[in-house]
């Protein structure tokens, strides 16, 4: 009886993770409780194999019939269609609050509640597109939708042990979405590391003779450390705004990265 009952709580945290993390209609299929909303973060990556599928699936047979670089601006469409720029929401406060709120804890949580979009905002997000988008441009186009598959889960997985590694920063109350997420199990813990790497070892066995995969994975997690004492620092906790913020850098960091790889091969 008990097991069953594990089985159910297991499911409902899935398909919360789903409906919390995509825009797409799961909430038509079925309704989990709200307490499993607090452990979305345990299937983080494994609804980054749905959101990076799609993503590298428009790309791969997008540019079949269209020009490449209208393909991939359809691919990154189509994940911020998907996920309804939840994480581009949380980069562009993460930087509004952090650029305007200067050292003063409150005002930064202040200013990344607020709905509006400030400038910091708006240039970060301007330079992050640009970035992502001339990154998977200049990767070898038979490369990219692998690379998609990989560096999605991966970032997510790497992101979320923001909250093992610090307290949120808000209570329920006054967190956007009145959730606040929970530490991961041990279980929970080793199925969310299987979720990130299981793709990223996949992309490693594919790309093994071109790519130094150690450098591959130490970059971003790099990136995240930097990225969690800026929080600590300033913050002394995380909010959903930071691990959006974060999760969009690393991926970036290991688009990157493997560009700066694959451009020292070439002659």
């Amino acid at each position: 009886m008990q097991k069953s009952l594990s089985i159910f709580k297991w499911y409902d945290n899935l398909w919360a993770a789903f409906i919390f993390f995509t825009r797409l209609p799961f909430w038509r299929l079925h309704q989990p409780p709200q307490s499993s909303y607090a452990a979305v973060v345990e299937w983080w990556p494994l609804t980054g194999w749905l959101t990076a599928g799609m993503m590298a699936a428009t790309l791969y047979f997008g540019s079949m019939v269209l020009p490449y670089p209208i393909a991939l601006l359809l691919a990154i469409v189509v994940r911020l269609l998907t996920t309804g720029a939840l994480h581009e929401d949380g980069l562009a406060d993460f930087f509004d609050g952090f650029g305007g709120g200067g050292s003063d804890r409150e005002r930064i949580l202040t200013i990344m509640k607020d709905s509006h979009i400030g400038t910091y905002g708006v240039i970060a997000l301007i330079a992050y597109f640009s970035l992502l988008f001339t990154a998977l441009l200049t990767l070898p186009q038979d490369m990219a939708p692998l690379t998609i598959l990989a560096a999605d889960p991966f970032s997510k997985m790497v992101t979320s042990q923001l909250i093992l590694m610090m307290p949120y920063a808000r209570t329920a109350d006054t967190a956007k979405n009145r959730t606040v997420y929970r530490r991961p199990s041990v279980k929970a813990g080793i199925l969310l590391t299987f979720q990130g790497l299981l793709p990223l070892a996949g992309f490693i066995w594919l790309t093994y003779d071109h790519i130094e995969w150690t450098t591959l994975i130490f970059v971003p997690c790099l990136v995240m450390y930097f990225l969690y004492r800026l929080i600590w620092g300033r913050l002394r906790g995380y909010t959903g705004d930071c691990c959006g913020a974060v999760c969009l850098l690393v991926e970036l960091s290991f688009y990157l990265s493997l560009l700066v790889q694959w451009s020292a091969q070439e002659p």
